[in-house]
C-alpha cells in the first residue's frame, strides 16, 4: 500500500477521500440531528435525472448532476414551508423522476458512456485532479455557511418552533440546509456513488451522537469515522480488487455493527453492576 500512494491516482483518491470526509461529517450531523435522511436520499437519487441530461446534451455530468440537486434540494425546501406533511409523497416523485429521466435520456443517447457506472456505484480511484478542487470549493462554502448559521443551526436541530421564538431564521436555513445536502450529494457520488450515498451520510453521524454530548463534537467524531472508514475501504478495495464504493460502505457497516455491540455489552455490564 505504502507504494501504491505514489501513483497519481491513489493520491487524487485520498484527496477525494479527506475533502468528502468534511463534508460527509458536516452535512450528516445535520440530517442525522433533523431526521431528514430520505430528503437526502430523495435528492441523491434524482440526481440521475441531471447525469442524464448531460450525457444527452454533452456536457459534463458532475455540472449536470450538481444542477439537479440543487433543483430539486430548492424544490423541496419551497414545499416545506408550506406542506411539510406532505413531503414524504413528494421525496418519492422527485426520487422517481429524477431516475426514470435519468434512464431515458440515457438510452436515447447514441452510444453508451461506461464511466456513468461510477455515478451509481462509485469511483473515488478515478477521480481527476479537476474534481479535487471542485470538491474543496464545495467544502469551504459549507464550512463557510455552517460558520456563520451555527448558532441559528443549533437551535433548529433542537426544536424548530424554540428556533422561530429565539429569531431563527428557520425558512432560510431550510434552503441553506437543502442547498449542502445538494452539494455533499454530488461530492459523496464520486466516492461510493448515489445508490449507497445515504449510507455514508448516516453511519458516522449515527455512530457519533451516541459518544458525544454536542453539535460540534458529534460533526468532528463524524469526520474522523468517514475518513477511517474511507480510507480502509480504499486499501481494502485496491488490495483486493474490489469496488471502492461498495467496499467503504461495507467498512462503515462493520464499525456501525461493532459500535452496537460494544454498546449493547456496556449497557448490559452496567446493569449487571446496579
Amino acid at each position: 500500500m505504502i507504494e501504491a500512494l505514489q501513483l497519481g491516482f491513489m493520491k487524487n483518491a485520498l484527496w477525494a477521500g479527506l475533502l468528502t470526509s468534511i463534508a460527509c461529517g458536516i452535512i450528516g450531523t445535520l440530517v442525522v440531528v433533523n431526521r431528514i435522511v430520505f430528503i437526502s436520499g430523495g435528492i441523491a437519487h434524482s440526481t440521475f435525472g441531471g447525469i442524464g441530461l448531460a450525457v444527452f446534451f454533452g456536457f459534463s455530468p458532475i455540472f449536470g448532476a450538481l444542477g439537479f440537486a440543487l433543483a430539486v434540494a430548492m424544490i423541496l425546501a419551497a414545499i416545506t414551508v408550506k406542506r411539510k406533511e406532505r413531503m414524504d409523497a413528494l421525496i418519492g416523485v422527485l426520487w422517481a423522476v429524477g431516475m426514470a429521466l435519468g434512464v431515458i435520456l440515457i438510452d436515447i443517447t447514441p452510444g453508451y458512456n461506461v464511466d456513468l457506472m461510477s455515478y451509481l456505484f462509485g469511483s473515488i480511484l478515478a477521480i481527476p485532479s479537476s474534481d479535487i478542487y471542485l470538491m474543496l470549493v464545495v467544502d469551504i462554502i459549507i464550512l463557510g455557511l455552517v460558520g456563520y448559521f451555527y448558532r441559528d443551526i443549533m437551535a433548529m436541530a433542537y426544536d424548530e418552533e424554540f428556533a422561530f421564538t429565539v429569531g431563527a431564521p428557520v425558512v432560510v436555513l431550510n434552503f441553506v440546509l437543502l442547498g449542502m445536502i445538494a452539494l455533499a450529494t454530488v461530492m459523496i457520488i464520486r466516492l461510493v456513488g448515489l445508490i449507497l450515498v445515504i449510507a455514508l451520510l448516516s453511519i458516522p453521524p449515527y455512530i457519533s451522537e451516541n459518544h458525544t454530548g454536542s453539535l460540534l463534537g458529534m460533526i468532528l467524531l463524524s469526520i474522523i469515522l468517514s475518513l477511517i472508514f474511507t480510507a480502509v475501504g480504499l486499501w481494502l478495495s485496491f488490495g483486493y480488487n474490489l469496488s471502492s464504493g461498495a467496499t467503504i460502505i461495507m467498512v462503515a457497516a462493520v464499525g456501525f455493527v461493532l459500535d452496537f455491540l460494544y454498546r449493547s455489552i456496556k449497557h448490559k455490564m452496567a446493569k449487571g453492576a446496579l
